[in-house]
């Protein structure tokens, strides 16, 4: 089994808090980490029907049966034990660890928490493999990115296009599957399943083209009515939809960098999705060598980027703290890591080769920020470490 970060997070969490709950979209591995951090347990799925029917029926008598710390799979499908829970775990304040709950359906598990668990619950997040991960390393730690690259850091026996368009979700590198027929079935599954059941939508064949509509934006600035028009839909739908999609782990927005922070409620976001692979079957890329020629590869690069860094965050039990920065004259620096007292900038490039003008953003927002020492980074699709016009260039796999 491939080690994942968040494994160290979850032991700590399960001495500190009554439940855990992990969630994350369907496919990441949750169910394969809590068994193997938690060997011990009990466990049981709710996807079972005689299992659901039970605690749905006489959830007293279904939490009854364990004697002790138990995994529950699935959970949200039997939203009415978190109420029971709840009591149990009030009237036993010495416990720890009792209960582990995982679910793939975010919105629905986390709104049952918010009513019933709040207080009483650790909640993590696990989203597919990190490129770390599969490489069998420790991810870096983003407050040094700018300052230093790491030492001896081999180039992975996967190239950046195939790493790029195979993605990270833990079945697919397991079982060895072709990436785009994989998908194809996730794609499926999580349309008819996970959608209708949190959105009730209708027309699974629109949202459907709302979601392949969001990918060839991916990268680009989200404009819900742009976006809801080209779909046929209304502004308020185009919202809740981008909603669900956040909700499902299938993309994430970064919101602008202000000093102001409450700007960064109000300006618009860019849209990014999280996993690499799943981006490239939305748009309908078929291999390595054609994201190669597609005008989109930079896009993918970026959102390869963007996706590291808050699986980076995610599996530390962190919130992730990233952003975008851009002026009205429409200088960029497409990421910022805001680290509280310490914000550091990074530029993406899926090149292979420097060029001098990659650093203009940089160099810009460095004078802008009063501070021209201030650690900076670009990472790029080449495979060599250097210094640079006062920035850090790393390798593509670095994160």
């Amino acid at each position: 089994m491939i080690k994942r970060t968040l494994a160290d997070k979850l032991k700590q969490a399960a001495k500190q808090f009554p439940i855990l709950t992990v969630t994350g979209p369907r496919q990441s591995g949750k169910t394969t980490l809590v068994q193997a951090v938690f060997r011990n347990y009990q466990y049981v799925s709710l996807e079972l029907l005689d299992q659901r029917q039970f605690a749905l029926e006489d959830p007293r008598g279904f939490l009854d049966q364990f004697d002790g710390p138990v995994i529950l799979d699935e959970v949200q499908r039997a939203p009415e034990l978190f109420s029971y829970i709840q009591v149990l775990v009030d009237e036993h304040r010495d416990w720890t660890g009792r209960f582990i709950l995982t679910g793939s359906q975010n919105f629905l598990l986390l709104q049952s928490i918010s009513q019933s668990l709040a207080g009483r619950c650790a909640v993590l997040h696990l989203l597919p493999f990190s490129l770390a991960e599969l490489e069998g390393r420790k991810p870096i730690a983003l407050e040094t990115l700018g300052k230093s690259s790491p030492r001896n850091l081999k180039p992975p026996a996967k190239g950046l296009l195939e790493t790029l368009f195979t993605g990270f979700y833990p079945r697919i590198h397991d079982k060895h599957l072709p990436p785009r027929d994989w998908l194809a079935g996730y794609y499926q599954t999580y349309l008819e399943r996970d959608v209708r059941n949190v959105l009730n939508v209708g027309d699974i064949e629109t949202f459907g083209r709302f979601i392949r509509l969001c990918a060839g934006r991916c990268g680009q600035l989200l404009n819900l009515s742009g976006l809801a028009s080209d779909c046929g839909i209304s502004h308020t739908t185009a919202k809740r939809w981008i909603s669900a999609l956040e909700a499902s782990f299938i993309v994430t927005l970064l919101r602008p960098h202000h000093k102001n922070f409450g700007k960064r409620l109000i300006k618009s976001p860019k849209l990014y999705f999280l996993d690499t692979g799943l981006l490239c079957y939305l748009l309908q890329i078929r291999s390595p060598d054609e994201l190669f020629h597609r005008a989109e590869r930079g896009a993918v690069f970026e959102s390869f980027v963007v996706s590291e860094m808050y699986k980076n965050f995610m599996h530390r039990g962190e919130q992730p703290s990233l952003y975008f920065w851009r002026d009205a004259s429409g200088h960029e620096v497409d990421i910022i890591i805001d680290l509280g007292q310490k914000l550091i900038p990074v530029e993406t490039k899926s090149a292979q080769t420097i060029a001098s003008d990659f650093f203009s953003n940089l160099i810009y927002w460095r004078k802008l920020s009063d501070d021209e020492t201030t650690p900076a980074a670009l990472i790029y699709g080449g495979d060599l470490s250097f210094k640079r016009s006062g920035a850090v260039v790393y390798p593509w796999f670095v994160l």
